[in-house]
């Protein structure tokens, strides 16, 4: 019996050991990649396209004449408040906050918004109603139900702002790429920029790595774009160039 619960002690102990290295390289493999994380600066980028610093994630904010359209809701809540403060931009100007996926980096600045319309991909819905985990026994939560649901390749209008609505999941099921006035791409995660080139985005925080592929080859296929914006990997003026050495890492 002794040499029972010795055994078992033992293996006990060898599964505490190698859960604890696994752990601690994937800690530090997911701190290596947000070391390499650059957002843009909170600043206007075009003469209607704003960008704002949060921490490690940018959201991007689009003028028109009826207020700001918001590309995702920011991890800090009283950082973007401050950054939109910087820009002279009062939270009740924003009348839309269209969300890429619902990661809590995406998401947790949309109590400010009480002005706000809130969009998401209806393929992200099992993420939030807790039908399906992120991650083990995580799951997401957008602190709003009042949402608007959309599908694959829908648009909408906000006088001369155009939003098209272009699935790519992967990072999540129901990650989603926005184009306004068929010239700028909002990506969310569904890529990385390093050094001008497209990437997949961290592999370890990406739920399906194939589909993921495949969306970046459908996203590299859109045609006429002069911006990416990207929430973690900065901006790209030149699409051309930015595809030009994608491959589907094997």
């Amino acid at each position: 019996m002794n040499r029972f619960i010795k055994r078992f002690l033992l293996i006990i102990g060898i599964l505490v050991v190698a859960g604890i290295i696994f752990f601690l390289g994937v800690f530090l493999k997911l701190r290596t990649e947000i070391g390499r994380m650059h957002p843009v600066e909170t600043k206007l980028i075009t003469d209607r396209i704003y960008s704002i610093h949060d921490t490690m994630v940018n959201a991007y904010l689009i003028r028109y004449n009826g207020g700001y359209i918001m590309i995702d809701a920011g991890n800090d809540p009283e950082i973007v408040s401050q950054e939109l403060e910087k820009l002279n931009i009062n939270e009740n100007e924003i009348t839309a906050v269209f969300l890429t996926h619902s990661d809590y980096d995406h998401v947790a600045s949309i109590p400010l918004f009480d002005n706000a319309e809130i969009y998401l991909n209806k393929e992200e819905l099992p993420m939030i109603n807790g039908s399906q985990a992120r991650l083990l026994i995580q799951y997401n939560k957008i602190d709003t139900d009042q949402y608007n649901l959309f599908v694959d390749g829908q648009s909408f209008n906000f006088q001369d702002i155009t939003i098209r609505c272009i699935h790519t999941p992967g990072h999540t099921p129901g990650a989603t790429c926005y184009i306004v006035n068929d010239q700028y791409l909002f990506t969310g995660d569904a890529l990385s920029l390093h050094d001008g080139k497209v990437n997949e985005f961290i592999k370890l925080a990406t739920m399906d790595l194939e589909t993921h592929r495949n969306s970046i080859n459908k996203i590299g296929s859109i045609p006429n774009i002069e911006y990416i914006f990207t929430a973690h990997h900065g901006m790209s003026d030149d699409f051309d160039f930015a595809f030009s050495d994608w491959q589907e890492s094997e």
